[in-house]
């Protein structure tokens, strides 16, 4: 019996989210990464919601352990705040998925940039700040800002990538269209 599960789309979009994660080791402007347009992608085009988060979330972690290896850092003490950030972004994908278009797509990419800002912000402040209360609070989200541009800049371009790139595979691969 043949499985249903390991299709020519499902290879192409599990493929596209694991070269994204290997991109995370080149040299990259920092927090211009590929994180959420993975999280995104996979929530839109995996109809398993199990796969929608999982495939992401096993890229993620692939990549986080081989940043650990190769350069010495990969892991910290907020990387909770950083899956969750991610999980929800695979779960925009997943209302994104009803209704696929560059305007729902550019929009998910958006409110998942300010929701990273805000809960890896947040779990900052909680393991280094707290103590200063809610003006720790503000000072780091404050702080926070100069890396937002390229987080918002990057999940923007990664999301071109991997949409556009599935978009036009999907034309000259009809196989790759789901049934």
């Amino acid at each position: 019996m043949k499985s249903k599960i390991f299709t020519p789309r499902f290879i192409f979009i599990t493929s596209a989210i694991l070269i994204a994660a290997i991109s995370r080791l080149f040299p990259h402007i920092p927090n211009f990464t590929p994180i959420a347009a993975m999280a995104l992608f996979g929530g839109v085009y995996f109809s398993d919601k199990r796969l929608a988060l999982v495939i992401p979330l096993i890229a993620m972690l692939l990549s986080d352990i081989a940043m650990q290896m190769i350069f010495g850092w990969g892991f910290h003490n907020t990387m909770i705040y950083v899956y969750v950030g991610f999980i929800l972004t695979s779960l925009i994908g997943m209302m994104v998925r009803r209704n696929v278009s560059f305007l729902s797509v550019t929009a998910g990419s958006i409110l998942s940039s300010i929701l990273f800002f805000i809960i890896t912000n947040f779990g900052v402040w909680a393991a280094f700040g707290t103590e200063m209360g809610i003006t720790g609070l503000y000072t780091t989200y404050l702080m926070g800002i100069p890396f937002f541009a390229p987080t918002l800049l990057g999940d923007l371009f990664f999301n071109s990538v991997l949409f556009g790139a599935f978009y036009f595979a999907q034309i000259k691969y009809p196989i790759l269209v789901k049934a």
